[in-house]
């Protein structure tokens, strides 16, 4: 992943999608809320825990670790910007 587009098509098609789902009401707001929190702590921290693995910034072991608050801001300019 280390691609930006495919990277950040990544991240923003699940969010389109679970926008999407919501407008036009194929899922009420209890299960987008707990997608939408599926997405912010267990999709994000494990897409940007691997585009950081593929960069070799960080270990596979260690992806876990995206979790902790303020380590996406750490490796903001890896993530968004490469």
């Amino acid at each position: 992943m280390k691609n930006l587009l495919i990277y950040y098509i990544l991240i923003l098609a699940p969010l389109g999608i679970l926008f999407w789902l919501n407008k036009v009401d194929l899922i009420n707001g209890n299960m987008f809320v707990g997608l939408f929190l599926f997405y912010a702590i267990i999709y994000r921290t494990y897409t940007d825990g691997k585009r950081l693995a593929d960069k070799n910034i960080i270990k596979t072991k260690d992806i876990w670790k995206m979790i902790i608050p303020g380590s996406r801001l750490e490796h903001f300019k890896e993530l968004y910007l490469k």
